[in-house]
């Protein structure tokens, strides 16, 4: 574990942050990659993907603040205020918040400019895959999106100050968030070879609909959550990611039995 890898001055340089800079350098590499093997307008694509990031950051951190309201009670500027008890930076983001709000936000782009969501969403999708392999790095370096309690021989302890240790104290835990890196490896593989052997538009992007799904339904029986993340539904008590899975599995299954059904990429694509 560690959190904070050096200063510049007072300002501390966090594992989280370079690791979330460094997956969107290599993201924006690798669209001008595959926009430039495809004949593709990187300019417009570089543009939407600052709108993801954008859109993404700010989605995020907007889902974490309405999913835990009373930690924010009196002092609301510490939703995107970085100073704050003598620290700098901020903590508490939700992955699907920010999916949400960098989709609505490229969606709109795409509808203004006049270019196919679904063609533009297949090239940004393994995208994730990139996002995922760094971040959940950082995240293990800084010793959140901890998993729970376990004997397994590749289980982990938290030092004693961190949050897993402050739940958990010495137990040994799931490395939930190597789990969520060896994922995003495997998630960008499929999907780059799927990108470039697509049969229509949304192929890529529905899959990635479907496997992020499946998989962030079953790593949230291994991944601690505080109450406040639980949804009491009769008697079944999932997380609230465990719902928003249930749905983008419904979203990606639905975009791909429509656009399979359409012309094949011979035709479509031409």
């Amino acid at each position: 574990m560690l959190p904070e890898l050096f200063h510049i001055g007072p300002i501390p340089i966090r594992s989280y942050g370079l690791m979330l800079a460094i997956s969107f350098l290599l993201g924006i590499w690798y669209i001008w990659y595959v926009s430039r093997r495809d004949g593709k307008p990187f300019d417009r694509f570089l543009t939407i993907a600052y709108i993801m990031v954008i859109g993404g950051l700010v989605g995020a951190r907007l889902a974490y603040v309405l999913l835990h309201l009373s930690e924010f009670s009196g002092h609301w500027t510490d939703v995107f205020n970085p100073f704050h008890s003598g620290t700098f930076g901020i903590a508490g983001m939700n992955l699907y918040g920010g999916i949400l709000l960098a989709i609505i936000g490229a969606a709109v782009y795409c509808l203004l400019t006049g270019m196919s969501i679904l063609d533009v969403f297949d090239y940004f999708a393994p995208t994730v895959g990139i996002d995922l392999i760094f971040t959940r790095i950082g995240c293990f370096m800084n010793g959140c999106c901890f998993g729970t309690p376990c004997n397994l021989p590749w289980a982990v302890k938290f030092p004693p100050g961190s949050i897993p240790y402050s739940v958990f104290g010495g137990q040994t835990l799931h490395p939930s968030q190597l789990y969520s890196s060896l994922y995003g490896v495997l998630l960008f593989v499929i999907l780059h070879f799927m990108l470039r052997n697509r049969r229509f538009f949304g192929q890529v992007v529905a899959v990635y609909f479907m496997v992020e799904a499946f998989f962030r339904f079953i790593i949230e029986y291994v991944r601690y959550y505080e109450n406040a993340m639980i949804i009491p539904l009769g008697p079944i008590h999932p997380t609230f990611n465990q719902i928003v899975s249930v749905l983008l599995f419904m979203l990606g299954l639905a975009i791909y039995l429509v656009q399979r059904g359409r012309l094949p990429k011979s035709e479509a694509l031409a």
